[in-house]
């Protein structure tokens, strides 16, 4: 039997994440196994919006489809200024940043080590 990891166990809320951040047009989506590194958390998805508008409708949509997957937010930060909004629902953190934000802040660098799953509209579509 395959070895279950908790990114793996994760991974249909890492989906209905990406899934609903593409929905609102969200570019360079992708999810971080951060299990081994950060003991709080088993996943981070990243997303980019272009606009604060933009941000906030990509939480907005997220936030929906994680309730209806049954699961509650835990906390949130910085919704009210959409540059980088932080969305914690226990297993995944989200985290949704303005373009510029994202470049500023580079994430991805910052957690290099660990391993990335990239998400595009075509392969969430159905």
């Amino acid at each position: 039997m395959p070895e279950t990891t908790p990114f793996a166990s994760a991974s249909a809320l890492i989906e209905t994440a990406a899934s609903a951040a593409l929905s609102k047009n969200a570019t360079n989506v992708i999810a971080l196994d951060v299990a081994q590194r950060l003991p709080l958390t088993d996943a981070f998805v990243i997303a980019t919006g272009d606009t604060e508008r933009q941000v906030q409708a990509i939480v907005d949509a997220v936030e929906e489809a994680m309730h209806k997957a049954g699961v509650r937010r835990l906390r949130s930060e910085g919704y009210a200024q959409g540059r980088w909004v932080l969305t914690d629902f226990g297993d995944v953190i989200v985290h949704v940043l303005h373009r510029d934000e994202r470049e500023e802040y580079a994430l991805e660098r910052l957690w290099a080590e660990c391993p990335a799953r990239h998400f595009s509209e075509e392969e969430t579509s159905v």
